[in-house]
């Protein structure tokens, strides 16, 4: 699933870049968003983000566009491969900026692992 995000000046750091701290938060929504809407009526919660890989700086102006694949299944658990591409600014909008994995886990209204149904 694709999510797109506009880069304005008050997600810039002190050098003039995308502040990463933003770019973890988009990943976070926009991978929780994938998984509720392929899975809707259960609860996640993240629990794990892995291998975060900052590939080339990021400024104001560029909407990016965010690929949220799904990567694994588990009986409780769901883990997204996701791609962050510049579409204005970027030389090639194949070219991957940010990548990373994120792991989400179904829970019940009390936090406990909860079966994902069709894992």
């Amino acid at each position: 699933m694709d999510h797109h995000k506009l880069v304005l000046p008050e997600h810039i750091n002190h050098y003039g870049f995308l502040f990463g701290g933003w770019l973890l938060q988009w990943i976070d929504e926009f991978a929780y968003i994938t998984a509720t809407v392929e899975f809707p009526g259960l609860r996640f919660v993240t629990i794990a983000m892995a291998d975060v890989q900052f590939k080339r700086r990021i400024a104001s102006g560029e909407v990016l566009r965010f690929a949220v694949a799904r990567e694994q299944l588990g009986v409780t658990s769901v883990r997204y491969r996701v791609r962050a591409h510049g579409l204005v600014m970027a030389a090639d909008p194949a070219e991957v900026l940010f990548e990373t994995t994120i792991t989400f886990v179904s829970v019940d209204a009390e936090g406990r692992k909860t079966p994902i149904p069709g894992a």
